[in-house]
């Protein structure tokens, strides 16, 4: 088996995540281009901050890509600069699939990767085609790279529900 590590799936979330913020601000800028007409002309202006806004989400959805390989998971995202955040594969302890009714009108779902990784515990995957697919490629990816490196997850926790910590054998 090659120890290169390879692209399993990459993608973004539909912009479809954007739908109210894109029909409020439209409506926000046809009610002051209306509103010009009664007032001064100066007001149609004001158009331009809801659309610019609608531009900058529709933007910064586009700039963040989701990108599972088999031996993790990135996530870039930013718009004049990159953050790449990135969680071992192996970390990975369930994984959920939502599909709320608005989502599962045009065959989208969300992704909800639990992790056990400190800096990025939860990962969601919003929006995407063949949410199910990505989950169990990404689950088959999960086990073979456990089995590869004999590695498990395991969660201790307390009696009181918090997690437990070992600091060694006291003699």
């Amino acid at each position: 088996m090659s120890s290169e590590e390879i692209v399993v799936w990459k993608g973004r979330s539909n912009q479809i995540v954007n739908f109210w913020p894109f029909v409020t601000g439209i409506l926000i800028a046809i009610a002051l281009i209306v509103g010009a007409f009664y007032s001064s002309g100066w007001v149609a202006a004001g158009a331009i901050i809801p659309l610019v806004y609608c531009g900058w989400i529709w933007l910064q959805t586009k700039c963040k890509v989701f990108e599972f390989t088999s031996e993790r998971i990135r996530l870039y995202q930013g718009v004049f600069s990159q953050d790449i955040d990135e969680v071992e594969l192996y970390r990975v302890k369930d994984t959920r699939i939502l599909k709320p009714f608005w989502f599962r009108i045009f065959g989208l779902s969300t992704i909800v990767l639990n992790t056990s990784d400190r800096t990025c515990p939860t990962v969601e995957i919003k929006a995407v085609k063949d949410g199910t697919g990505i989950r169990e490629k990404l689950r088959k990816q999960v086990e073979m790279l456990r089995d590869k490196k004999r590695v498990r997850e395991v969660d201790f926790e307390g009696s009181d529900g918090d997690e437990m910590e070992f600091e060694g054998d006291e003699m």
